[in-house]
């Protein structure tokens, strides 16, 4: 006779532990949205540089630029699929550790590439190749970063720590806008456009490396070391559980990279403002993003993920176009556009707090990887990473100025159907809870 299984420890994993978790799982994100950041906000240099044949215009070109971005985006879900089944499998460290690696090789060989005045056509190619690399790895890091925040969050605080996914974009935007900031104040547009725009990209690989040494410390979750496999939820309960999660979340990804990512270009190209003044507003937007991201995973601790989220969706509808109005007006001073970008990014956050929890509890914790990660990377191909394609291309077809605004408030419309339509308390699908 067989000696029966021992209990599973159901004990709060330890302070150390959830801290060193923290830091671990976070770390990826500041990378990856320092480096889509850097991207976005270089999106006009990129475009000279890689996409404008002799002949080819300026608005051709960043229109192929964002394509480039939006590409990126739609390899997320690959990487979420492939990266997120390894993760419910093998565990969520030796994941981790891979696409750590992965978005690191693929980030800093942007920085040494050939331009299109050295290679020709080849140079959009290798560039579209390594922004293929980098979306497979996103798409791998945020279910794999928010799985292991929120296994180890302590009892009740799932919130507050998934917030922490959050705020580390905020902190990579921030870092990606002040290092373009800095580099547009000491270097020459000349120097800028010539060899100033690799160094964000070369940065990205100490920044790698440390992130890569912290992985290599972490300890796997005690959710995922006491399930099984076998206990995964039906392939259609998972699925119905990413449509869900994805449609609650896309009002967060369409407005988030249209107030925190576009918004640089778009001043520039449509509004005709300065390199820097569009990087000032942008660092505005991202002070406002972070400042109400960690209060508002918090809030929805004690009054519930739902009505945090559907507050920030809602402002973003009736707020958009004013917001967008105001910096359109000649009229208003630098103090209140100030005060408009760092509201607009505010709203965001307190979407973007709640999200990672509200994801992380739709599902059980051997299909959490994955579920979450496929969620979150639908939603953002379709609507963040076409933000700047489509608000580009469509401004320049029908010249209205208010389009970012109408993009991010239509969505955001249909997010809040998504948030109302959720019950009070989500249940994870079918499977045991971690």
């Amino acid at each position: 006779m067989s000696a029966p299984a021992p209990a599973p420890d159901l004990r709060p994993p330890r302070p150390e532990h959830s801290r060193r978790a923290l830091f671990a799982g976070s770390v990826g994100n500041f990378i990856e949205w320092y480096e889509f950041g850097v991207y976005g906000y270089f999106a006009t240099v990129i475009a000279a540089r890689f996409f404008t044949p002799e002949g080819g215009g300026e608005a051709e070109a960043l229109v192929k630029t964002y394509a480039s971005f939006a590409l990126a985006f739609f390899f997320r879900p690959v990487g979420a699929a492939v990266f997120g089944r390894l993760g419910d499998r093998i565990g969520r460290r030796p994941v981790l550790i891979l696409v750590i690696a992965l978005m690191t090789g693929a980030t800093t060989l942007i920085g040494v590439l050939p331009t299109y005045d050295t290679v020709g056509a080849l140079a959009p190619w290798l560039l579209t190749l390594l922004r293929v690399v980098q979306g497979l790895s996103a798409g791998g890091e945020f279910g794999g970063a928010v799985s292991v925040m929120t296994e180890f969050a302590p009892p009740g605080r799932r919130g507050l720590y998934g917030s922490w996914q959050s705020f580390t974009v905020a902190l990579g935007l921030l870092a990606g806008a002040g290092t373009a900031a800095l580099l547009a104040t000491l270097l020459t547009e000349v120097q800028l456009a010539d060899w100033g725009w690799r160094l964000p990209f070369l940065l990205t690989l100490p920044l790698g490396l440390g992130a890569l040494w912290l992985r290599l410390r972490l300890e796997e979750t005690p959710a995922f070391a006491r399930v099984s496999v076998a206990q995964s939820p039906p392939t259609r309960e998972v699925a119905r559980a990413v449509a869900i999660g994805a449609g609650r979340i896309m009002g967060w990804a369409a407005a988030g990279y249209t107030f925190l990512v576009v918004l640089p270009s778009y001043l520039q190209s449509t509004l005709h403002a300065s390199f820097q003044q569009a990087l000032l507003a942008t660092v505005l937007a991202n002070l406002g993003f972070a400042a109400t991201i960690v209060p508002a995973g918090w809030f929805s601790d004690r009054v519930g993920r739902r009505p945090v989220m559907l507050a920030g969706a809602v402002l973003v509808v009736f707020l958009a176009v004013p917001l967008l109005n105001l910096l359109q007006d000649a009229g208003s001073s630098n103090a209140v556009k100030g005060v408009a970008v760092f509201g607009a990014g505010a709203v965001v956050g307190l979407m973007a707090g709640p999200g990672p929890a509200m994801l992380a509890e739709l599902f059980p914790t051997s299909s959490r990887y994955t579920g979450l990660g496929l969620a979150y990377a639908l939603s953002n191909a379709v609507f963040s990473g076409c933000a700047g394609l489509i608000i580009t291309e469509t401004v320049k077809r029908t010249g209205n100025v208010d389009i970012p605004a109408y993009y991010a408030a239509t969505v955001c419309a249909v997010s809040v159907l998504a948030l109302a339509a959720s019950p009070r308390s989500t249940k994870p699908v079918t499977g045991k809870a971690g």
